[in-house]
C-alpha cells in the first residue's frame, strides 16, 4: 500500500509538473506564444522604432522596373596616338600610330526626348559617344555640355520613340539609413540592380572638389559610373560616381552626386551653357573638439569663419571672422561639407538665411550670394582671381589661378614677371580654381615657405618658393 501510496504521489507530480510547464511555454501568453511579445519587441517598444524587415517592406520591384528602363550604357571611344620609342631612337620618327581607345559606364535617361546625365569621366575626351537602351537599341549621342568640377555630363539622343526616363527626388530629404537602389549598364547587357542603405550624407572626400556626397553600401562597381541611384519609390536621388577601393572593385563604399545638385548643373548647361556657381563669399574651418579649443569658441559644430571676402555677399550682409555658421536656409550645417554642398545648389544672386552664433548669440542674416568669376583670394601679398575662357585657350589648361596683383614688398620687383601667371600647384597640389587654392592656403602658416609651379606669360613652366 505503502509503495503504491509513493507512486501516485511521483504520477501527480509529475503531471502538476507537465502542466505548470506547458502553461508557461506555450499557453496564451506563454513564452513560445504568438501573442507573447519577445525581449527584443519590448525593447523596441521603450527604446526605438520596430525594424521593419517583413519580406512586403523589402519588395523593391516596383522601384526597380520604374528605373532600369531609364538607366543606359554608355560607350566613349577615343583615339590616342601611340609612339614607338624603338623608331624614335634608331631613325628620330617622332610619329605616332592612332590607337582606338573604349570606355564603357552607364547613364540616366532623364527626358522623354532622349537627354541623358551621366559622369564627366566617362566621356571624357570621347571623339564618338554611343548610347545603348535597356532594349538593346544604339544610338549616336551629342555631347551638350560638362562640368568637370562636380563630374556630371549632359548628352543628348534622337531616338525615334518618346523615351521612358527617371524624375528627379529631392536628395535633401534622403535619411541616412534609408534603403536605396543602385542601378548600372555596366557591360552593355541589361540594367542591373543592387540595394542597400543610405550610410552618410554631405560625405567630403578630401581631395576631390565635390564635397557632399550621397555615401551608400550598395554594391556599385566601376562600370556603373553615371548610373542611378534612387530611393524605394524610385525617385532619382543621386548620379553614382566612384567607390573607395585598393583593388578598383567594390569593396563596402560608394558615393553618389545628389540629385538636387546634378539637376541644377544639367539646368545651368542647357539654360546657360555653362555651370551658374555663387559663392558666399567666406573662408572657414570645419570646427571639431580642437578646432573649437583653437578658436575659443565653445561650439563643436558649424563652420568658423576666418576670414570674409571683399565685395561679397557676406560681406555685404555684415558676416564677421569669428562667427560661426550653424544653419542656411532650413539645412543644418554641422561641416563644412554641408555648407558648400547647399551653396553649390544655388546660383549668383539667390538669396540665402544664414544662421551663425556670434558672441553667444544666435542671428540670422539674408545674404545675396556673388558670383563665383568674382571671387578672389590673397596669400603672402599676391592677390588671385579665377582663370577665364580666354587664359584657358591661351594657356592651354583646364584649371588653375590667375596671379591678378603682386602686394609683397619682397616680390615687387618681379611683378611685371609674375603678374598674368597661372599658378598649377602649390606643395604639388593641384589647383583646380580660387576656392581649391583658398582651402589650402588657410591651412597654411604665414611663416611658412611653399612651392608654386605656374606657367608664364611665354607658355613656360617656372617654379618658385615663397
Amino acid at each position: 500500500m505503502n509503495r503504491f501510496s509513493n507512486l501516485f504521489l511521483v504520477s501527480l507530480l509529475s503531471g502538476a509538473t507537465t502542466l505548470g510547464a506547458y502553461k508557461l511555454l506555450f499557453d496564451e501568453n506563454g513564452y513560445f506564444s504568438n501573442d507573447r511579445k519577445t525581449l527584443t519587441t519590448l525593447a523596441s517598444d521603450a527604446y526605438t522604432k520596430r525594424v521593419g524587415l517583413s519580406p512586403d517592406v523589402l519588395d523593391f520591384t516596383e522601384a526597380a522596373d520604374k528605373t532600369i528602363h531609364t538607366v543606359v550604357h554608355v560607350k566613349n571611344v577615343s583615339h590616342q596616338k601611340i609612339s614607338d620609342p624603338i623608331m624614335e631612337f634608331f631613325y628620330g620618327y617622332r610619329g605616332g600610330q592612332s590607337q582606338e581607345q573604349v570606355g564603357t559606364g552607364s547613364g540616366v535617361i532623364i527626358s522623354e526626348d532622349g537627354y541623358i546625365v551621366t559622369n564627366n569621366h566617362v566621356i571624357k575626351d570621347a571623339s564618338e559617344i554611343e548610347i545603348t537602351l535597356n532594349n538593346k537599341k544604339s544610338y549616336k549621342a551629342k555631347l551638350i555640355g560638362t562640368d568637370s568640377k562636380m563630374d556630371i555630363a549632359l548628352l543628348k539622343i534622337d531616338a525615334d520613340e518618346k523615351l521612358p526616363y527617371s524624375s528627379f527626388g529631392n536628395s535633401d530629404a534622403v535619411k541616412v539609413g534609408e534603403w536605396v537602389l543602385a542601378v548600372g549598364n555596366p557591360y552593355n547587357l541589361t540594367s542591373t540592380v543592387t540595394a542597400g542603405i543610405v550610410s552618410a550624407k554631405a560625405r567630403n572626400l578630401g581631395n576631390n572638389d565635390i564635397q557632399s556626397f550621397i555615401q551608400t553600401d550598395a554594391a556599385v562597381n566601376p562600370g556603373n559610373s553615371g548610373g542611378a541611384l534612387v530611393n524605394t519609390r524610385g525617385d532619382l536621388i543621386g548620379i553614382n560616381t566612384m567607390i573607395t577601393s585598393m583593388t578598383g572593385s567594390y569593396v563596402g563604399y560608394s558615393f553618389a552626386v545628389p540629385s538636387n545638385l546634378a539637376r541644377k548643373i544639367i539646368e545651368d548647361i542647357m539654360q546657360f551653357g555653362n555651370v551658374q556657381r555663387g559663392i558666399l563669399g567666406v573662408t572657414g574651418g570645419e570646427l571639431n573638439a580642437t578646432a573649437s579649443k583653437k578658436y575659443g569658441v565653445t561650439q563643436t559644430e558649424g563652420v568658423y569663419i576666418q576670414s570674409v571676402q571683399k565685395n561679397s555677399g557676406a560681406e555685404k550682409a555684415n558676416l564677421k571672422t569669428g562667427d560661426v555658421i550653424v544653419k542656411i536656409d532650413n539645412q543644418n550645417v554641422t561641416s563644412f561639407a554641408d555648407l558648400t554642398g547647399y551653396i553649390n545648389t544655388k546660383r549668383p544672386n539667390d538669396k540665402v538665411a544664414v544662421t551663425i552664433i556670434r558672441e553667444n548669440q544666435t542671428k540670422t542674416v539674408p545674404v545675396t550670394l556673388s558670383k563665383n568669376e568674382f571671387f578672389s583670394a590673397e596669400f603672402k601679398g599676391i592677390e588671385l582671381e579665377n582663370i577665364t575662357p580666354a587664359d584657358k585657350k591661351k594657356f592651354r589648361v583646364d584649371y588653375g589661378v590667375k596671379i591678378k596683383s603682386i602686394n609683397n614688398e619682397n616680390l615687387s620687383q618681379y611683378a611685371d614677371e609674375l603678374q598674368g601667371n597661372i599658378i598649377l600647384s602649390i606643395d604639388n597640389v593641384k589647383i583646380k580654381d580660387i576656392e581649391s587654392a583658398s582651402k589650402l592656403l588657410n591651412s597654411k602658416d604665414d611663416q611658412q615657405s611653399v612651392r608654386i609651379e605656374m606657367i608664364n606669360k611665354n607658355g613656360e613652366i617656372i617654379r618658385i618658393i615663397i
